[in-house]
């Protein structure tokens, strides 16, 4: 049974406040509020979405205006109050349709309606008016004037840590950039389902259907859909399996693995909630046999639900466990392994913007360690001559260049295949000289990604590549 909404920055504040103590990725929070609550107002979902993701998105920023406003210092300001005044605020300065009265009011309100003292619903109150009469003197990161007075980690709302490291890599310029793109909304991007329709009839179908639809630029399965605000499961073809969410930049990874072999057997050892694996079972010859490896029982769930809806149920064999736990029974190797190991998910903020804010640097070669185990296993599952394919969706090179580098280096037995030759032509450019496939957030839409592709040989097959 749903519970009765309480108001939209009611609810906002709550998924904040969770999200903060809790440490769960956002969307699994936002999840659970919005479909155990009755909306009183079909809108309000919305502005739920635009307030949460908003506040996080920009909440380097709001803190240094909270600071400008504030007589205590952040760490002293309760998780409500704290998240009330960023709700508060983000309203002020970031949505032009939101009167300042309703995004002062109810935002007070709704700390009086979680039974917060009078002196801190007076202190919130306080500070959100001073930044209303104050607002047009506030330097704001969206407009040029006055910005050099913002320190970097307000204008850019990213940890500084990981501002640093960009500018180290990529210069100021290209960091900035990174940056002020994650910090925007991502159009939308789907995957055709090839196995039930084609892209030219989806995208007639989402036209027709008003949808501001256009075809992708590097994936020839890809339709990206811009200034769409409502739910997935509202855009014309979902419930029928036409379409599965991908970016563009995960469609040419799952390609890697091609071509499929009929009558071989592949494994997509990191299956989650079934992305690229779906895709693979699109590719899949009508003779062969696609494995999923998934531990988590409620990414399974939803794994076998996005498998039905696009009518590859039947297609694909789903195992509970890890690749580790697949060793012992597996007698016949795979063809291709495809490895999307679990990352730090840099690539990825502008889809998932509270990841900036839940990673530290020791994370990432927490994350190595991680992920050259699930190589070593996968290793022990590809065939002679097979494939492995290496897939992260972050930019940090202790994730992406060191594993292999460390792999290829323990398993001579590997080399390494140029990502080129298995994309379309349109998609080349995004191959480096090493042979990696690798996006940067926010190019031409797409998700930071990287991907190496491997051939498991023997010493003739290794003789006749170097030749």
């Amino acid at each position: 049974m749903k519970k009765t909404s309480r108001g939209a920055r009611y609810i906002a504040i709550e998924i904040l406040c969770s999200w903060e103590e809790r440490s769960l990725p956002l969307d699994q929070i936002m999840e659970g509020y919005i479909t155990n609550i009755a909306l009183g107002d079909p809108r309000d979902r919305q502005l739920i979405m635009s307030i949460v993701y908003g506040v996080i998105r920009w909440r380097g920023y709001l803190d240094w205006v909270v600071e400008k406003f504030s007589t205590q210092p952040l760490s002293k300001i309760q998780n409500k109050t704290l998240q009330a005044l960023r709700v508060g605020i983000f309203q002020l300065l970031f949505l032009d349709r939101v009167p300042a009265s309703a995004a002062i009011n109810e935002t007070v309100q709704a700390l009086k309606d979680m039974k917060q003292p009078k002196w801190l619903t007076g202190f919130a109150n306080g500070i959100l008016r001073s930044v209303d009469r104050k607002r047009q003197d506030i330097p704001h990161p969206l407009d040029a004037r006055n910005i050099d007075a913002l320190p970097e980690t307000a204008m850019l709302s990213h940890p500084e840590w990981l501002i640093k490291r960009w500018k180290n890599r990529y210069g100021n310029a290209q960091a900035n950039t990174l940056c002020k793109k994650n910090n925007t909304q991502a159009p939308i991007c789907l995957r055709v389902n090839t196995s039930l329709t084609t892209p030219s009839a989806l995208l007639e179908k989402l036209r027709n259907d008003g949808l501001n639809a256009t075809a992708g630029k590097y994936c020839p399965l890809a339709l990206k859909l811009d200034a769409y605000n409502g739910p997935i499961t509202a855009i014309p073809g979902f419930a029928d399996g036409l379409f599965q969410v991908q970016n563009e930049a995960a469609q040419l990874v799952s390609l890697l693995l091609g071509p499929l072999q009929q009558g071989r057997s592949y494994l997509d050892g990191c299956s989650g909630l079934g992305g690229k694996t779906s895709h693979l079972a699109q590719m899949l010859p009508s003779d062969s046999r696609l494995v999923a490896i998934e531990p988590n029982i409620g990414r399974i769930k939803k794994l076998k639900e996005n498998l039905a809806r696009l009518r590859h149920g039947m297609t694909v064999t789903i195992v509970e466990g890890t690749l580790g736990s697949l060793l012992p029974h597996n007698e016949d190797k795979f063809a291709g392994v495809l490895i999307d190991a679990p990352c730090s998910g840099l690539g990825v903020i502008r889809h998932h913007p509270d990841i900036r804010w839940n990673r530290i640097p020791d994370d990432l070669l927490r994350y190595q360690e991680k992920q050259m185990h699930l190589l070593q296993d996968a290793e022990q599952l590809v065939a002679s001559q097979g494939i492995l394919v290496y897939a992260t969706c972050s930019t940090e090179p202790e994730e992406n260049d060191e594993v292999i580098n460390k792999f290829l280096a323990t398993y001579p037995q590997y080399i390494q295949s140029d990502c080129r030759a298995l994309l379309p032509e349109s998609a080349t450019c995004l191959v480096d000289s090493q042979g990696f496939f690798r996006t940067l957030p926010g190019q031409d839409d797409l998700d930071g990604f990287f991907a190496a592709r491997l051939i498991k040989c023997n010493e003739k097959f290794k003789m006749q590549n170097a030749k």
